[in-house]
């Protein structure tokens, strides 16, 4: 897939605020700080697509942006730290877990993980959550440039090993660099053949092939 165009559409600060549901839609979500605004960046070829920020909890609302005007890349607020209330890491997690079991054309999720951490509790359970509630979802570890090859190798061994204690198989997953751009075209690769497969009843019920 080429990216031609990626157009930011509107940040909503709530379920009902979003677009209407009339295309495939695909989100990133992770905790904070792991390199998701970099990643949708890399994706789309736009380095100011998606804001970046050195300060965790950057992105507060549903972020819509279109695609080659066919399909939505969304970026949801992360999980985990962040320097703000409770109040308001309980509204974010609140209208983004809405979101995530409700919204009707979101056909995957892409969850961070910083591939030079060991397994954390919260994306393990995050990750759960998703499964029991049948909401397909891609693994992206992410930052693969900061560290070796055998380093990463054991890194998502150590990934597998956990996951599996769990789960039949490991989930469909992949490696990405910013700096290398590796990963892009896989996960675009895979938004492209779920495309494929899905169309649209009534331009509003998604149906998966």
């Amino acid at each position: 897939m080429i990216i031609k165009t990626a157009k930011f559409v509107k940040s909503s600060s709530s379920f009902a605020l979003c677009p209407v549901a009339s295309m495939p839609e695909y989100s990133f979500i992770g905790r904070s700080n792991v390199g998701k605004s970099s990643l949708i960046n890399m994706l789309t070829g736009n380095k100011k697509l998606a804001k970046i920020s050195g300060k965790p909890g950057k992105t507060q609302l549903i972020n819509h942006f279109l695609i080659n005007d066919k399909w939505y890349l969304v970026d949801l607020p992360g999980y985990g730290y962040a320097k703000s209330s409770k109040m308001n890491r309980y509204i974010w997690n609140s209208f983004t877990d809405k979101y995530l079991k409700q919204r009707e054309n979101l056909l995957n999720l892409f969850i961070l993980i910083d591939c030079r951490i060991k397994p954390q509790s919260i994306d393990l359970a995050f990750m759960e959550d998703m499964g029991e509630n049948s909401i397909p979802f891609s693994i992206v570890f992410t930052k693969a440039d900061k560290i070796s090859k055998g380093k990463l190798s054991k890194n998502i061994q150590i990934y597998k090993n956990e996951m599996l204690k769990n789960w039949e198989e490991m989930p469909n997953y992949f490696i990405s660099s910013v700096v290398s751009m590796a990963g892009k075209s896989e996960i675009l690769n895979l938004i492209t053949e779920i495309n494929k497969n899905t169309v649209f009843e009534n331009k509003k019920k998604p149906k998966r092939f």
